[in-house]
């Protein structure tokens, strides 16, 4: 372990240095973050940023994502707003456990096979994970896997999502599928009064790690299905599994294939200006998937309520694969993970009885919510525990 800096020590974005000490007095509440460390070894190559939002709940935990991003400022970036989103992901999800992520920069791939990924490269993010002392847990995220966490864990006492060889909770995956599903029912129950997806049309736009356990449900539940992948892989294996699921080419061929509900399972953004449109033109009811950050920027959120589209906030419905990693650290169980996940659906429709009462929409009443658990518990800390509070 050659490098550790924060974030002052370097030349971030313009602007950024100013998002990390923003207060909730000249900034939107929850903006501002505890800690940001660049992590370098030059010999493994491994460039990372751990960002730590908040540990108002107990230590950070998130995901770690390795990412070929076009530059450092965007990658740096990325970490401010996917930290952010853990600590309202775990707050919501009743987690004692603040929010974090951490971003390495490169290619995914094995070195065998011509990317980045080495053991020696997940061993050095591993100390650096270590040298934080508990204050981040990471766990799997887009571009690391269960054997990826397995490695960095021979450096790391803080590491979750690891195999259930090594004692872990394995692919966080299945119960992520499982809570988007249980946010979808309470969709249902909100807008057709009844808690399944029965005889409905579901578009489910990406079916890698996540998107193809959510189409079993869809189909065990008597959903008819759409979805869509540029992985021809994936594709198929859902196919395989489900022969009578329909195909389309790309997103914009399922934003008009006539959905009731539409589910972003890939990457962020998928929610913007033109989807919006798509969606309200071909009568699509409900908007609940997996995908992080789904709204593209701020407005999203209004536009779809005003236009009558029942909207689900993703880090709400897809916080199954947090509670089971976050299981893991008190030692693994799978019923007990899949009890709390099944919560979920609760969750969702109180977030819809709140965003109808205060008159705003569903995004801003997890919001509030959220930021009301994190006030409240941050308080009762301080007041219990005032001596470790102390700088």
């Amino acid at each position: 372990m050659t490098d550790v800096r924060t974030v002052s020590a370097t030349h971030p974005a313009p602007g950024v240095l100013s998002r990390i000490f923003r207060t909730e007095q000249d900034g939107a509440p929850g903006d501002g973050h505890e800690q940001v460390v660049l992590c370098h070894d030059r010999a493994s190559g491994l460039k990372a940023i751990i960002a730590i939002h908040s540990t108002a709940l107990g230590p950070a935990l998130g995901g770690t994502r390795f990412h070929q991003y076009a530059s450092e400022e965007e990658a740096l970036e990325d970490a401010l707003r996917l930290s952010r989103g853990m600590s309202y992901k775990n707050a919501l999800a009743g987690l004692d456990l603040g929010g974090g992520k951490a971003v390495i920069i490169g290619n995914p791939a094995a070195k065998a096979e011509g990317g980045d990924k080495s053991e020696a490269l997940l061993r050095a993010y591993g100390r650096f994970v270590q040298s934080l002392a508990g204050r981040y847990i990471t766990a799997c995220d887009v571009g690391t896997y269960v054997q990826d966490m397995d490695v960095v864990a021979r450096e790391c006492d803080y590491v979750t999502g690891r195999s259930p060889e090594q004692g872990g909770a394995g692919d966080s995956s299945i119960l992520t599928a499982f809570g988007v599903f249980q946010g979808m029912r309470a969709s249902a129950q909100a807008r057709w009064g009844t808690p399944t997806l029965r005889g409905k049309r579901v578009g489910v736009a990406g079916v890698g790690k996540v998107g193809h356990y959510l189409v079993g449900h869809l189909v065990a539940d008597g959903a008819t299905v759409v979805i869509t992948d540029v992985s021809e892989t994936a594709v198929n294996r859902v196919r395989a599994a489900h022969p009578d699921v329909e195909v389309v080419a790309d997103s914009q061929a399922l934003l008009a294939s006539s959905l009731d509900v539409y589910a972003p399972c890939a990457l962020g953004g998928a929610l913007d200006d033109d989807t919006v449109g798509a969606l309200t033109a071909a009568g699509t009811s409900v908007v609940c998937g997996a995908a992080n950050n789904q709204l593209a920027h701020p407005g999203v959120e209004k536009d779809l309520a005003d236009r009558g589209i029942l909207y689900a906030p993703d880090y709400l419905v897809n916080s199954g694969g947090v509670i089971q990693v976050a299981d893991e650290i008190d030692g693994f169980n799978f019923e007990r993970a899949k009890n709390k996940a099944t919560k979920i659906f609760d969750t969702t429709l109180e977030i819809f009885t709140r965003a109808a009462s205060d008159g705003v929409p569903p995004a801003v009443a997890a919001d509030r919510l959220a930021e009301l658990r994190m006030r409240e518990i941050s308080a009762l800390r301080t007041i219990l525990l005032p001596g470790a509070r102390r700088g």
